[in-house]
């Protein structure tokens, strides 16, 4: 199982219906809303880094109003 930190920037005007269908993904453990450089962080789990990607792509980079991503798988030192 692979667990990663996705910041996400969202266009203007539309944060809350992102969030919403973030919220909707069935590999989103958790989201939130911040402050910074980024508008949301989203916890998600995937079984293998192939699928964590595809999954960025197909079910979070295509919700209008996603701007940009930045996906960090966590390190099992």
């Amino acid at each position: 199982m692979v667990k990663a930190y996705i910041l996400i920037l969202v266009d203007g005007g539309t944060l809350s219906s992102v969030l919403n269908e973030i919220k909707k993904i069935s590999e989103i453990k958790s989201v939130d809303a911040v402050y910074g450089p980024y508008d949301l962080i989203a916890v998600a789990e995937a079984s293998d880094l192939d699928s964590l990607g595809k999954f960025v792509v197909t079910k979070i980079q295509s919700i209008k109003g996603v701007n940009r991503t930045l996906t960090c798988p966590v390190a099992k030192l």
